[in-house]
């Protein structure tokens, strides 16, 4: 691999300082990262105009695996000691935030202090050099789900996220190469608006027969040794490989909420969520599913991926028999199908949701011809509600009406972005109606009820006066 091995970085390399990765991290959006889509798009030059070194490296990685479809990468362990890899996978690990792992460090002071940052930097390096790091254990949280339960999630130190992104940097264009174009996940270019683009199309294709599925616990199930097989079909660098293995295997610290005492438990399966290298992983072992039904020539059905989150379209009278051949499929590959939320959609009469919207079959009321109408899912519209009247409960009455309406607009601004898309106006419009009514209420008590609730605090004046944010009233759709 000759080509990769020119491209390696020196030492010499120009440090970047704080300060630069801070005006870097500043232009990514703050609305992008709150999207649910879970794209992770790298800039792809720097802000002179030329390409850095890691994006040759990585255009490298790709055209070869691109090429050649049995080309395996080989020495990629020293690119990972480079000093531009271990930047680019610290500014990536700064700019996405998080909590700090089992060690206590925060990304915040390693974005604060750049002398400590430095240091910190260099260590890793040496570390890796000499083949002296080792992952630390990992910390178990959990967090709410929207049906009221649950969800574990693990977060590795700053340390072992650095490292994981760094190898990220190298392994994503590699089996990008090879990855079929209908997984949508944490994938550069991709987002989950494409997805329902994709979901529409395979729809007015006449594919009605719709295998709404759930995995059980999926990101929790991954066998590790059918993952380090397929891994191994494009990366023969036994260090890298020898990272990923240590990294599924690293023990679990759970703290007990009650008593507060910590337990360490073995991981024998899965990759846990919150690992920077989790999703590439979790993408991996599932793209033979995404190849296995989207090239499949008998039942000609489309799949929709994103991450474990997938739909499976068929044409009509063929439901059945593609949830079998699923069924069968997952078992052999240890990972189980929930069959009480998995169900066959008869697209039809019936809707479906996916990803935060609702799809299903509605006759125009200006041409009289049916289609397929898309817009936010109800569910998302009560959690977005549910939003507004945490920021706007008693206890914020002392508080400055700029700040509670900053807090309504951020809500609105991020959750606008991603749902202003195909024919969200209905929607958007009852949304509006609300969001007034409730910041109109909430003036009106928090003043004791002085002025007139609707001829005092009209439209007008909470766009104008107050700053609250209109939303888009228009459609969003692509087709006509």
């Amino acid at each position: 691999m000759g080509e990769v091995g020119s491209l390696r970085s020196s030492n010499e390399a120009p440090v970047m300082g704080v300060e630069q990765r801070r005006g870097r991290s500043a232009n990514v959006s703050e609305d992008r990262r709150e999207r649910s889509d879970g794209s992770r798009d790298l800039p792809t030059e720097t802000t002179s105009g030329k390409m850095t070194r890691v994006r040759k490296l990585q255009r490298t990685l790709y055209q070869q695996a691109k090429s050649k479809a049995k080309w395996r990468a080989w020495s990629l362990y020293g690119d990972l000691c480079s000093r531009d890899i271990l930047e680019e996978a610290l500014w990536k690990v700064i700019s996405n935030g998080g909590g700090p792992g089992v060690d206590g460090l925060r990304v915040e002071v390693l974005r604060d202090d750049e002398s400590f940052c430095e240091q910190w930097l260099t260590k890793l390096q040496t570390d890796l050099k000499d083949k002296s790091y080792k992952p630390s254990p990992i910390k178990r949280v959990y967090i709410p789900k929207g049906n009221g339960k649950m969800r574990a999630l693990g977060i590795p130190t700053v340390r072992d996220r650095v490292v994981q992104q760094g190898v990220k940097l190298l392994l994503e264009p590699i089996f990008e190469a090879d990855f079929h174009e209908n997984s949508y996940a944490y994938r550069p270019k991709k987002s989950a608006h494409q997805a329902i683009d994709k979901i529409d199309e395979a729809l007015r294709s006449g594919r009605i027969e719709i295998i709404d599925a759930d995995l059980s616990g999926y990101f929790d199930t991954i066998p590790h040794t059918q993952l380090m097989r397929l891994l191994k079909r494009r990366v023969s660098d036994g260090a890298i490989l020898k990272l990923i293995k240590v990294w599924l295997r690293a023990e679990i610290v759970e703290e007990d909420r009650e008593s507060g005492k910590k337990r360490t438990m073995k991981n024998r399966r899965g990759t846990p969520q919150g690992g920077v290298i989790s999703p590439l992983l979790a993408n991996i072992y599932l793209d033979d599913l995404d190849k296995a039904v989207n090239m499949g020539k008998k039942m000609k059905a489309v799949m929709v991926r994103f991450a474990d989150d997938f739909l499976i379209l068929c044409h009509k009278g063929k439901g059945k028999q593609v949830y079998k051949r699923l069924q069968e499929w997952l078992g052999r590959r240890g990972l189980i199908l929930n069959e009480e939320k998995t169900r066959i959609v008869n697209a039809f009469t019936e809707s479906v949701e996916f990803l935060g919207f609702r799809m299903m079959r509605r006759k125009s009321s200006r041409t009289g011809k049916y289609y397929y109408h898309t817009e936010p899912s109800p569910k998302v519209c009560m959690k977005m509600r549910e939003a507004i009247r945490e920021e706007t409960r008693r206890n914020t009455f002392k508080r400055e009406e700029k700040v509670v309406f900053n807090k309504v607009n951020q809500r609105l601004r991020g959750w606008a972005e991603y749902y202003h898309y195909e024919n969200s106006s209905r929607v958007f419009a009852r949304m509006q109606y609300y969001v007034n009514e409730h910041m109109r209420r909430w003036l009106w008590k928090r003043h004791n009820k002085k002025h007139g609730r609707y001829s005092y605090y009209r439209d007008e004046r909470l766009y104008q006066n107050y700053g609250l944010i209109k939303l888009p009233l228009y459609a969003a759709w692509k087709y006509s």
